[in-house]
């Protein structure tokens, strides 16, 4: 295999392109403690990833969003497909080239409160990468780097020796989102970075990545279930159920104008600010299959409220073009 995969164009300058991405865990039981099943957690994502911009990957809990981002990083190894940063073979790499390219790929997790070690002061947590890459020279540059980057994110040069437990949760984000600046990334996985957060801490926290994204030119894929928190920062917004891709879209195009009956179920429960505002709600009945033992043909035939042919049950849609500015769902009664 050579080459970059052709995949889904999108306009714009790639950065990265993944292509039929997958990921199975095994469940071990038995007297002997074998394979009894798998749990089938990514199953063939394809996409690209434009330079620049913020791809929104949004879902139900356990459709395979966290899992994905982390597979692409090579924190959790894929089971199969293809993964190019900027031409490059991720799932190739040796331990030497992987680590090289841990600097232009971050991550920011979810929780804040365990992503940070206890033990460290926020000067060592931060500077850790620093070290690990040989970044800073001198230990003049090294703390002046970090009083930087505190301060980039909004702290203090005074924050650098206290510890991970006297500050507020949406602090400790902030010092995440500083440790994944020390090595100047290209791209960052934002992981439900806000979804542990207050309200009000979320807005200030959504705005900060707004702001280094335009100051680093950075580029994020934004993990999240909150679908008015991906409206707000994300520039297209991927639609992810059961392991799968079902709608891809710009921000814009999507929330206004969704095509796959689960991207409008999601979106008829997100809360209108006006009051005066109706909007009709579409239930789904049954619950999430398990990513066991999943539907057979279009993983969300058994809970469609659209559901007209046999083909929905014993097909699996493709994602296919179904309008302007790369618009794709994966529906056979829609496209």
């Amino acid at each position: 295999m050579s080459g970059v995969p052709d995949t889904a164009r999108t306009p714009g300058q790639p950065l990265m392109r993944i292509k039929d991405l997958a990921k199975t865990f095994s469940l071990k039981g038995g007297l002997f403690g074998g394979e009894t099943d798998r749990v089938h957690a990514v199953d063939g994502v394809s996409f690209d990833l434009i330079k620049g911009e913020t791809l929104g990957l949004v879902g139900e809990s356990g459709c395979g969003k966290s899992t994905t981002g982390r597979c692409l990083l090579r924190l959790i190894e894929p089971s199969a497909g293809e993964v190019w940063f900027e031409g490059r073979d991720v799932l190739r790499m040796g331990g030497r080239e992987l680590a090289a390219l841990r600097r232009d790929m971050q991550i920011i997790f979810q929780d804040p409160f365990a992503s940070l070690n206890p033990r460290m002061t926020v000067g060592a947590i931060i500077g850790e990468a620093l070290i690990i890459h040989g970044l800073t020279p001198t230990k003049r540059a090294f703390e002046d780097r970090i009083i930087e980057l505190l301060e980039t994110v909004g702290l203090g040069a005074d924050h650098v020796r206290r510890y991970p437990h006297e500050f507020s949760g949406g602090q400790r984000q902030r010092i995440g989102i500083a440790r994944a600046l020390a090595v100047s990334p290209k791209l960052i996985v934002c992981d439900e970075p806000v979804s542990a957060l207050d309200v009000s801490i979320q807005a200030q926290v959504i705005n900060l990545l707004e702001d280094l994204q335009t100051k680093f030119g950075l580029t994020y894929i934004f993990i999240a279930h909150d679908l008015s928190v991906v409206e707000h920062i994300s520039t297209r917004v991927a639609v992810m159920y059961l392991g799968r891709i079902v709608e891809i879209a710009t921000a814009r195009d999507l929330y206004t104008q969704p095509l796959h009956p689960y991207t409008e179920a999601l979106l008829s429960a997100v809360p209108i600010p006006d009051p005066t505002a109706k909007r009709q709600r579409i239930p789904l009945t049954g619950d999430v299959p398990s990513p066991i033992r999943r539907p057979t043909g279009c993983h969300f035939h058994t809970r469609c409220p659209i559901r007209k042919m046999p083909l929905c049950a014993s097909e699996d849609p493709k994602l296919k073009p179904a309008g302007p500015n790369g618009h794709m769902v994966a529906c056979h009664l829609r496209g």
